[in-house]
């Protein structure tokens, strides 16, 4: 049988200035460099994969390290920036009737606030910047639903700014209208008191706050705004103790479940929203949760006495929110007129929010024989069973199970529920 000639690959190596030298390279040489090659090739591979891989690792851990600081960050009342807690509907515009909206009677009639009552005492209002068109505002509105003037020429109105040339903002002017004429259509005989203040960071409202602390002779104080929360919060809660006795209401939110300072206050009456459905001749129909209402656990407000005696569920120790509840669906809303322009719109809009129900309760504690506290409304929700307020076992205001669902008694949508009687 003849040989079988292997086949030698020969190179070609040339030295400068020297006769071309042919080396043979062996099979088996060539096979190892190639060996040698590839798995050089699959190290460095491995090296890069190596690298990327710490680089992520390194990436994700800043984040988490990011995301934790920022959850843990201390804040202060620095930090601190408030909102008005209005949500006022895309069609307003000074073509919208008031007479097809809500009318003071209507909201008397479904609460069943006697309209023989008008009120006594004062009701101060605290908001941020300046409305040059308040007074003119509330004139027009009184008007329009035939209610008493509510003038500074009669003493019925006073504004008071915490500092002179405060500037205007037409989303807390708004605010100003909504406030100052709902508070007036529910007790028409009470004063008011707007009490402006510099701007709508922390410092100033607590100035503002302050300032309210030591007025005599009121009988409520409406706060219709509010922000997130912050660790140090627990230490302006003597903010909402004024001398002469008065309650704080204080809206709850307008976005669904959630809490916000300074609603989580252990010293105020948190207002959470309802849907309020009237029949066509304007009776009352029914009256379910807004979804839009705020409501939860606070942060670092504790549980206060008249929530642990009530057993609040879920509160684990901590403020839940809201107490009691209002209207405040903007499709069931309010007519307020504001001539200070609104996104570029100045006449009739259509307003609603937990800060329309918060003036709204407010005034109620001036037509009320006693005063309306947070210790009155636990002890007839859990004593007498609610012969002060409607129950809404209804509807929800997110999606995250029982902490966002209405239900008999006590829930973080409604609280223990809306107004039907001014007699507490």
């Amino acid at each position: 049988m003849p040989k079988t000639k292997k086949i030698v690959k020969k190179r070609v190596v040339k030295a400068p200035g020297k006769k071309a030298v042919v080396k043979k390279s062996s099979p088996k040489t060539t096979k190892k460099t190639q060996t040698r090659k590839i798995s050089k090739s699959n190290k460095q591979s491995s090296n890069s994969k190596i690298i990327l891989a710490i680089l992520m690792a390194i990436v994700v851990a800043l984040l988490i390290g990011y995301i934790y600081n920022q959850h843990h960050k201390k804040t202060t009342i620095d930090d601190f920036k408030a909102k008005p807690f209005n949500v006022v509907q895309p069609l307003a515009s000074p073509n919208v009737s008031p007479k097809s909206l809500l009318s003071p009677t209507a909201v008397k009639t479904s609460y069943n606030i006697p309209t023989t009552n008008s009120g006594t005492g004062t009701i101060v209002i605290v908001n941020a910047f300046d409305d040059p068109t308040a007074a003119a505002d509330l004139a027009t509105f009184s008007s329009q639903f035939g209610l008493p003037a509510c003038t500074t020429a009669n003493g019925c109105f006073t504004k008071y700014n915490m500092v002179p040339n405060i500037p205007t903002n037409s989303t807390w002017a708004i605010e100003d209208s909504l406030d100052l004429q709902w508070a007036h259509a529910i007790a028409p005989g009470a004063k008011i008191l707007l009490v402006e203040a510099k701007s709508d960071s922390g410092t100033d409202l607590i100035s503002a706050l302050n300032y309210v602390k030591t007025l005599p002779n009121i009988r409520s104080v409406s706060l219709s705004w509010g922000g997130n929360e912050f660790n140090s919060e627990v230490g302006y809660e003597n903010s909402f103790i004024n001398s002469s006795g008065a309650t704080y209401f204080v809206a709850s939110g307008d976005s669904g479940h959630g809490t916000s300072w300074p609603s989580v206050s252990a010293n105020v009456i948190s207002v959470g929203g309802t849907t309020l459905t009237l029949n066509p001749n304007g009776s009352f129909k029914s009256e379910t949760t807004w979804n839009g209402s705020g409501g939860g656990v606070s942060s670092f407000i504790a549980e206060p006495a008249r929530q642990i005696a009530a057993r609040i569920s879920y509160a684990n120790g901590h403020r839940g929110t809201p107490d009691v509840s209002f209207n405040a669906n903007p499709n069931s809303g309010y007519p307020v007129y504001d001539s200070t322009p609104y996104g570029g719109y100045r006449g009739w809009f259509q307003v609603g929010g937990t800060s329309a129900g918060t003036p709204q309760w407010a005034a109620l504690n001036t037509l009320s024989s006693g005063t309306i506290t947070a210790n009155k409304v636990y002890t007839d929700a859990t004593t007498i069973r609610q012969t002060f307020l409607r129950d809404i076992t209804s509807g929800n205001n997110g999606y995250c199970g029982t902490l966002c669902t209405a239900a008999t008694g006590y829930d973080y949508v409604t609280g223990w529920g809306s107004p039907i009687t001014t007699s507490f």
